[in-house]
């Protein structure tokens, strides 16, 4: 029996390792072919650099190059990715709150309604979304297209039905006796939310936060949607793009962007993922 265990323990740590190196892959092909030039990729894609300096070359090549403005996309994914993360947390957060505290067969099918957004592709709203974007902006004089405002709303719109799903399940376990003693006291509704409930709610925010980052900051379809590709207003998938043309691609350059693009979020990961398992495990008991 004993023999069994060790041999069935070495076995799962080699398929873990295996499966490690297979999803790490990736990640090195791009680390060491930003370090090259196009020639060195196409020649060799595997082999290690033969100057890593050349790395530094191609970041001061991207940040200079005038075509795709790369310091402009940081920014406008920067404000797209904070602003739809704020507004999808918080939102999500008091929407959920009010669906568990009222007890009524509307509250019921209001969940039901944002449970079934899980379900429902995205491409199969993608050109409806576009078509309906135009024809509100051009009734209401909205600009939804070519701007943020169109973007952060989309986001918040798909991305609402998990945070009030994980949200929804969470409050569900936190006694209403803290609010009825809150009540008692004299708070008022909102008060009570942002002062009792959100800090209990830390570790589903950060987990929702950290998600929908990951998402929000790579997403390439629903920009080239809205915001189009070659337009002034471009997040950094679309920046990316630009450097694959139709008979030359600058592989150099989109390894290069793409690690750079990939930094912020596994950093950011890195440094949040005791909360995003805590948060899991928090909903998925609770």
């Amino acid at each position: 029996m004993i023999t069994k265990k060790r041999v069935s323990k070495l076995l799962l740590g080699l398929i873990t390792v295996v499966l490690f190196l297979i999803v790490l892959f990736p990640f090195f092909i791009v680390i060491i072919n930003s370090a090259k030039s196009s020639l060195e990729i196409i020649t060799n894609p595997i082999a290690l650099p033969a100057r890593w300096g050349q790395l530094i070359d191609n970041i001061a090549n991207i940040w200079t190059n005038p075509s795709i403005n790369y310091a402009s996309s940081v920014y406008a994914s920067t404000i797209i990715t904070v602003l739809s993360l704020l507004f999808i947390s918080v939102f999500s957060a008091m929407a959920a709150w009010v669906l568990v505290r009222t007890k009524t067969k509307l509250s019921s099918f209001i969940f039901l309604i944002f449970i079934s957004g899980l379900v429902i592709p995205f491409q199969v709203v993608m050109f409806p979304l576009v078509s309906l974007f135009r024809i509100i902006g051009n009734n209401l004089n909205i600009q939804l297209l070519r701007s943020y405002q169109g973007m952060i709303f989309a986001y918040i719109g798909f991305g609402a039905p998990l945070a009030v799903f994980m949200f929804h399940g969470f409050i569900k376990s936190i006694p209403y006796e803290l609010e009825e003693a809150a009540l008692i006291d004299g708070c008022s509704k909102p008060r009570i939310f942002f002062s009792i409930i959100m800090p209990i709610l830390k570790p589903i925010f950060v987990t929702i936060c950290i998600l929908n980052a990951i998402w929000i900051w790579n997403d390439f379809l629903l920009p080239s949607l809205i915001l189009g590709i070659g337009q002034p207003l471009q997040t950094i998938p679309l920046a990316i793009s630009a450097f694959a043309g139709s008979f030359v691609k600058q592989w150099d350059l989109i390894m290069t962007a793409a690690l750079m693009a990939a930094a912020p979020i596994i950093i950011g990961f890195l440094f949040g993922q005791k909360h995003i398992i805590k948060g899991m495990v928090s909903g998925s008991i609770k």
